[in-house]
């Protein structure tokens, strides 16, 4: 392969490297195509003309601006970044849910709807029947416990009326 189509290959292909990086951010591909111009630069003035070590060159000044640079790129061009807080338990207490079938305080044949999927559920006291909303409370291993709603409602009034007076 002539010596000046090498050189046009690192040049242009590490402009479009550069220009590449507009589609995959991330700042690897505008490294790689920032040592490729490097180096067609310097195959152009005449210090690279071995292929092979243009090829070694530009392998090697690609992983350690990689790696010397990347970081300062990742400090000061951070990318999005999302937090979600991945306790199940913690987002799942104090829900109001419905029963699916009936639930007791003995065993774990009770059910409930929570997000879309049944779950075993027991009762803290109890029996409620299908039909009833009732509130998450904790989970033991993949058993919901929870508590009727409406027992909650009337000790809340009875809290209320009681500041009233």
């Amino acid at each position: 392969m002539d010596g000046e189509l090498i050189t046009w290959i690192f040049l242009v292909g590490g402009i479009l490297l550069m220009l590449l990086e507009a589609l995959i951010p991330g700042g690897v591909t505008f490294i790689l195509g920032f040592s490729g111009l490097g180096v067609g630069i310097l195959r152009y003035l005449g210090f690279l003309e071995d292929p092979f070590t243009a090829t070694f060159t530009w392998l090697f000044s690609s992983m350690a601006l990689t790696i010397l640079i990347r970081p300062f790129i990742k400090k000061y061009f951070p990318g999005e970044t999302s937090f979600k807080f991945a306790d199940e338990d913690y987002e799942a207490m104090d829900q109001i849910v419905d029963v699916v079938e009936p639930i007791n305080e003995f065993d774990n044949n009770g059910r409930i709807r929570y997000q879309g999927i049944s779950w075993q559920a027991r009762s803290m006291e109890g029996k409620i029947p299908t039909g009833t909303k009732v509130r998450i409370k904790y989970r033991e291993n993949t058993t919901w416990i929870v508590e009727p709603v409406d027992s909650l409602e009337p000790q809340k009034t009875q809290l209320k009326n009681k500041n009233r007076n």
